[in-house]
């Protein structure tokens, strides 16, 4: 059997199609089995406070597509270029191919892939904000 599988530590929260849920006292693993479910754990997301930056921003918007929140075909144009926007930035090879990745699979409507392939780049983002001149 193929899917996703989530280890949940006790009362940890995970978001499956717009309905939150939380196990229990106990550590568990679920198998999702539905190829096109839309999950996200709720201390992976990013709270619209923290979307503070250009990358987070993007992370963000992606985020509410995956969980529903917004329309993915009336953001498909804006993502794009929101994308291609980081792009401009974020010029090493490592970070091109994330944002290629996330391209892709925003393109082929992978949600999921394309949030975690966009959070990969958060770290770099960072440190580039912790050098930059004031």
């Amino acid at each position: 059997m193929s899917g996703l599988v989530l280890k949940l530590a006790p009362k940890e929260r995970v978001l499956v199609n717009g309905a939150v849920i939380e196990n229990g006292d106990r550590r568990s693993r679920l198998s999702i089995v539905t190829p096109d479910a839309n999950i996200l754990r709720l201390r992976d997301a990013i709270h619209p406070e923290e979307a503070n930056t250009p990358v987070r921003r993007v992370c963000y918007a992606m985020q509410l597509i995956l969980t529903g929140d917004i329309d993915p075909e009336e953001e498909r144009l804006p993502m794009l270029r929101r994308i291609e926007e980081l792009s401009q930035v974020f010029t090493d090879p490592d970070s091109r191919a994330s944002l290629a990745e996330a391209t892709d699979a925003f393109l082929q409507d992978n949600y999921y892939r394309c949030l975690k392939s966009l959070r990969a780049l958060m770290p770099r983002e960072d440190r580039l904000l912790a050098v930059r001149p004031s």
